[in-house]
């Protein structure tokens, strides 16, 4: 479990790595998400990497026990927002309304990509 956690925290430490290293507009954590991603894939392609904690289901494990606590990973973020309320009284409108507008373009872009998705798999 300990090893398939680093696997996870290294994938992410490495994309972090990247973005800083090329100034890349992108998250390190995403890039990190997409490494990982690469590894699992040439896992389940290749025998070779299926060895030490990439064998069998030790990251999926690792990720289901994280993603059971993603709650507490919360906090620190209410904490945050509480030590920014004069901010939030400055800005709240403007705050709301781009935090309405991006939820809309995240389910147009949802919906497209479902679209686009399922009309690949029938053909």
């Amino acid at each position: 479990m300990i090893a398939s956690l680093s696997i996870i925290l290294l994938c992410q430490l490495t994309g972090e790595v990247v973005v800083r290293l090329l100034g890349l507009p992108l998250p390190g954590p995403v890039l990190g998400l997409v490494f990982l991603l690469i590894l699992l894939l040439a896992r389940d392609r290749f025998g070779v990497v299926a060895r030490g904690p990439l064998g069998g289901n030790g990251v999926e494990y690792a990720s289901h026990g994280m993603l059971k606590h993603l709650s507490l990973l919360f906090v620190p973020a209410g904490v945050g927002v509480v030590q920014k309320l004069d901010l939030l009284a400055a800005h709240g409108i403007a705050i709301i309304l781009i935090l309405a507008l991006s939820v809309i373009v995240t389910l147009l872009v949802t919906v497209l990509t479902f679209r686009l998705t399922s009309r690949l798999m029938r053909q």
